[in-house]
């Protein structure tokens, strides 16, 4: 799916309407994912592949009236139903990719990924344009609600030691594209990596 826009626009487009209601349970996860995240009020933040905009609400209470919040997606459907669900009200929605993002360099002060790195056509590329938008010291957290080995289950697939989102593969990935690890869990109900970016 990684590899073709055009794929990853099909398969998300024909959900996108019963995106929410497939997964309702998921909103406490997004929250305490934000809230470890340790945004600050004022903070800009990008959602990177926000999707339906889940994390925009916990994205806006913690960086407050005075802070930005950016959702990026690619596919339409899913901006029409974040809007459609009122998030747009949080922050500002923008269909572009993430692999060629037009903001500036070092314009940010964090990255909310969620759900989004299975999905990306070439990883240590497309992590190092997150990585340019983000000020030196920013922050970048990489989030699942459910963990790796319960999301290989939902899907009908063991767990492999190439699996991208494994410690032992992720460290490496981020470190090789601007970022430093500082933080991995990989539970039954959530994956959450952190990492800075360089100086």
């Amino acid at each position: 799916m990684s590899e073709d826009h055009t794929h990853v626009q099909e398969f998300f487009g024909a959900r996108a309407a019963d995106w929410d209601r497939r997964f309702p349970g998921d909103g406490p996860a997004f929250t305490t994912a934000v809230t470890e995240f340790g945004l600050r009020p004022g903070d800009r933040v990008l959602d990177a592949g926000c999707g339906t905009g889940r994390a925009m609400t916990a994205l806006r209470a913690a960086v407050g009236p005075a802070g930005t919040v950016l959702g990026v997606d690619l596919t339409p459907q899913m901006l029409a139903a974040a809007r459609q669900a009122g998030r747009d009200a949080e922050g500002a929605l923008l269909l572009a990719d993430v692999a060629r993002l037009p903001l500036r360099d070092e314009v940010l002060d964090a990255v909310f990924a969620a759900g989004l790195i299975a999905h990306l056509p070439d990883p240590g590329a497309n992590l190092h344009e997150l990585a340019r938008v983000v000020r030196p010291g920013g922050a970048l957290a990489l989030f699942h609600p459910i963990g790796r080995a319960a999301l290989a289950a939902r899907h009908g697939r063991e767990l492999t030691p190439d699996d991208m989102r494994a410690e032992h593969n992720l460290g490496p990935l981020l470190t090789g594209s601007g970022w430093d690890m500082t933080s991995y869990a990989d539970d039954d109900d959530r994956f959450l990596a952190l990492a800075v970016r360089h100086p």
